[in-house]
């Protein structure tokens, strides 16, 4: 296992870039079955005349697709102590079975809490498909603990 990464190995600017991970229509029709029940993430035949022209993964599919390629990559080795939230979450794109995704994460901003021997460390995460287009982006602050206490 890597070394433990803590608050102040975090920098404003600081990026990581992750993937691939591969979009399949039965994921995205089971994950859709089990928390998006909509027609154009269940139904080829009924996504065709949606907005979105053809199946397509939930965004809060391809948002937990993030969260493993970030767990697998960062979360696991960080002496995090959870999120404060999602700030900002957008689907730009669709993403349909056969992409091919991979997560971009840019630390904005680190942080000390006031009071606890903890940071705030705050990420954009873009997730780009084979094309090189931005399906997906969340804005997302950890808190991690702190090395040096």
């Amino acid at each position: 296992m890597s070394a433990p990464v803590y608050f102040e190995d975090f920098y404003a600017g600081q990026r990581f870039a992750f993937g691939a991970y591969e979009v399949t229509k039965e994921e995205i029709v089971a994950f859709a079955r089990e928390f998006d029940p909509q027609p154009h993430h269940l139904d080829e035949e009924a996504a065709k005349d949606s907005l979105l022209g053809g199946l397509a993964a939930s965004g809060w599919h391809v948002c937990a697709i993030a969260m493993r390629l970030c767990t697998d990559h960062i979360f696991n080795r960080a002496e995090a102590r959870g999120g404060a939230g999602v700030e900002e979450c957008r689907w730009l794109k669709p993403v349909r079975p056969g992409d091919v995704l991979r997560l971009e994460v840019e630390v904005l901003e680190t942080r000390l809490h006031p009071r606890h021997p903890l940071g705030f460390v705050s990420m954009r995460w873009d997730v780009f498909n084979q094309r090189e287009q931005v399906a997906s982006i969340v804005n997302t602050p950890l808190f991690a603990k702190r090395g040096s206490t």
